[in-house]
């Protein structure tokens, strides 16, 4: 769990479009417990910053000169592993999706997400949650089961030693809820979910949402 949890939220924001990343960095720094640290205007500024300036979050687009933003998390996972990627976009199609949290993107929501919702995932994120909006794990899904036209496989072997609701916790995480939503679902505290997504990580042995849903989804 990220060590400044009830500090304030510091946050980075890699954006290569100006009035974008004044706005975005208004916000953050209007919003209490929450602290726009810096902002990079291409992947090359950020890798140069971010991982000595250590943020807690970073916001990241994914078109952007010179370097994608997809190409800049992979560059920055190698040097920062520990530092939770938030894609901030506005490509909304699977194969983005899929390159982006692939190369290490922790969550993944789309620029049109409302203020509130914002920034729920970045202190989700900084929770330890991965924040990914339910129209973007649906695409994350359809993605894998358009990989071929043979039916998906059945749930990887690890997936059996789960208990029935560690189960039920997993199929939410795989459909996007995130952690409130599923503590809401469940009728459990916010912080039964994060005990039971702990376990179900340790026993998958995956260290992402993503990686969890591959094995839900036999991939």
């Amino acid at each position: 769990m990220n060590k400044r949890v009830n500090a304030t939220i510091q946050v980075a924001l890699v954006e290569d479009d100006d009035g974008v990343r004044a706005n975005l960095a208004r916000m953050i720094d209007s919003a209490p417990g929450f602290h726009c640290q810096g902002s990079y205007a291409n992947g090359h500024a950020a890798l140069q910053n971010i991982p000595a300036s250590r943020p807690d979050v970073v916001l990241m687009d994914i078109n952007m000169p010179g370097m994608l933003g997809t190409e800049c998390v992979r560059r920055l996972k190698t040097v920062a592993p520990d530092i939770p990627v938030l894609m901030l976009t506005v490509y909304d199609d699977s194969e983005q999706v899929f390159k982006s949290l692939m190369a290490g993107a922790t969550g993944y929501l789309l620029k049109r997400t409302p203020k509130d919702k914002l920034l729920e995932a970045i202190r989700e994120i900084n929770s330890g949650g991965a924040p990914m909006s339910r129209q973007i794990a649906r695409r994350v899904v359809q993605y894998f089961q358009s990989i071929d036209q043979a039916p998906a496989a059945r749930s990887a072997p690890e997936v059996g030693t789960l208990t029935e609701r560690e189960g039920q916790v997993l199929k939410h995480l795989s459909q996007g809820y995130a952690y409130k939503e599923i503590a809401g679902l469940m009728n459990i505290s916010f912080e039964t979910v994060r005990t039971y997504v702990r376990s179900i990580y340790e026993k998958l042995h995956v260290h992402s949402r993503t990686a969890a849903t591959l094995k839900y989804l036999g991939r």
